[in-house]
């Protein structure tokens, strides 16, 4: 797999990544006002991004597990980032929302 190729892996990463955290801070954003109905459509979009983007990252893993050589640049670093940075933070969104639940 050519560094192009893996760097297009890198920027779907991104923007499922993206995605799921945008809607995990609209849910919070209605949580915070009160907006209970809706939140956990909002929360499903968010998994479902979090869903293909691990998709995306496991092809990664296998083809590292199969011993190809990878020529992993910045991309995949920042996508690798942003992806764990989301979905810690759709565990910490959890938490507070159901503290606004109570």
């Amino acid at each position: 797999m050519s560094r192009k190729d893996i760097g297009m892996l890198g920027f779907e990463i991104v923007a499922y990544s993206g995605d799921a955290r945008s809607s995990l801070l609209e849910a919070l954003k209605d949580a915070r006002n009160g907006k209970f109905d809706g939140l956990e459509e909002k929360i499903q979009a968010a998994q479902e991004n979090l869903n293909l983007a691990h998709a995306k990252q496991t092809e990664m893993l296998a083809l590292d597990a199969q011993g190809k050589d990878l020529d992993i640049g910045i991309i995949m670093i920042h996508a690798q980032d942003h992806l764990m940075t989301t979905i810690l933070l759709k565990d910490i969104i959890y938490d507070l929302i159901n503290i606004y639940k109570k």
